[in-house]
């Protein structure tokens, strides 16, 4: 057979209907969904977004190398809520096998909507359970399983006392992300004992009054909560803070690059390898109705130095033998 005779062969195959591409050997196609994130950071074999090297090494990991024996297909919203529902709609017509998405409110309803069907695989910064997403932890029932980040009050509080150590006097603090996470905010800043201060994102654009709202408010502190607006726009909020002299916690590692003082959390690079982890299992013949959504284990303590520098902050010495990592 002449080469040119295989090429259009396989590309035959690649624009086979479902049914059709079975009978051949069909290719298990994998959909991963952001929010937020521009599309261009999430194309690539290199993409420039490191949850999606994450997602793809964990891919790999377990056998299923894209452009070999997989197909990954990517796409984001890109911050308009607009564009969730068309998304999956296309994924379903597709015949996906498997949707992973970040959470967001939005990109919940319209997979639920348009591909209610399909197995989804989710990471999670709300309480699933308590959010009537899923039936339990351990045997989440329906179609939907993964990760949480585990925002619980209990952690929230945690940073919290985080901040009381290096802002001994701090009374009220500003939690900003999205609407959907200001309960787990207020759970936590009751457990603390510290007034809150609201400024809820769910776009970009939203930023300018969420700021303005913090320095009217004269909050002490920023707790920066967890969300792919705040992941994507970890600069913005770590300048501005850095702006007004306000100490920063938050969950992501990223942020704290980015100058945010410290964070305590999970890592997002290892969820979303983790949630390649439960692709795998789904793509191998199990239910999301019976893995149990995992919950993190091991957390990482994280200050930057050089933030504290620049907001006039001494950090305790006990605070810096507790830190897994200190940036200078």
């Amino acid at each position: 057979m002449r080469r040119r005779d295989i090429v259009l062969g396989i590309c035959s195959t690649a624009v086979l209907p479902l049914a059709a591409r079975a009978q051949v050997g069909r290719v298990p196609v994998v959909a991963l969904v952001f929010g937020v994130t521009p599309l261009a950071e999430l194309l690539g074999p290199e993409p420039a977004q490191p949850l999606v090297r994450a997602f793809l090494r964990g891919l790999k990991d377990h056998g299923w190398v894209e452009g070999r024996n997989i197909v990954v297909e990517r796409r984001s919203a890109e911050g308009d809520p607009s564009r969730a529902l068309p998304i999956f709609t296309e994924l379903a017509a597709m015949g996906v096998d498997v949707i992973v998405h970040t959470w967001t409110q939005f990109l919940y309803d319209a997979a639920q909507k348009a591909a209610k069907n399909i197995p989804t695989v989710v990471a999670f910064n709300n309480d699933p359970v308590a959010a009537g997403i899923v039936a339990s932890l351990a045997r989440p029932g329906g179609n939907i399983t993964g990760l949480s980040y585990l925002n619980g009050a209990g952690i929230g509080a945690k940073r919290l006392q985080l901040l009381r150590e290096v802002v001994p006097g701090m009374a009220r603090v500003a939690f900003i992300g999205a609407p959907d996470s200001m309960e787990l905010a207020k759970a936590a800043a009751a457990a603390a004992n510290i007034l809150p201060v609201f400024a809820p994102v769910e776009r970009p654009e939203q930023f300018a009054g969420a700021f303005a709202a913090i320095v009217r408010e004269k909050a002490d502190a920023l707790f920066i909560n967890n969300g792919p607006v705040n992941y994507v726009n970890g600069k913005r909020i770590a300048d501005f803070a850095l702006e007004r002299l306000l100490p920063t916690i938050c969950n992501e590692r990223k942020i704290v690059d980015d100058g945010g003082l410290m964070a305590y959390g999970v890592s997002s690079n290892g969820i979303y390898y983790k949630l390649a982890e439960v692709a795998d299992k789904i793509l191998k013949g199990a239910k999301p109705a019976e893995l149990p959504l995992e919950q993190p284990t091991k957390f990482e303590f994280v200050i930057n130095l050089n933030t504290a520098k620049a907001l006039g902050l001494t950090i305790p010495h006990l605070l810096l033998a507790q830190a897994d990592e200190l940036i200078e």
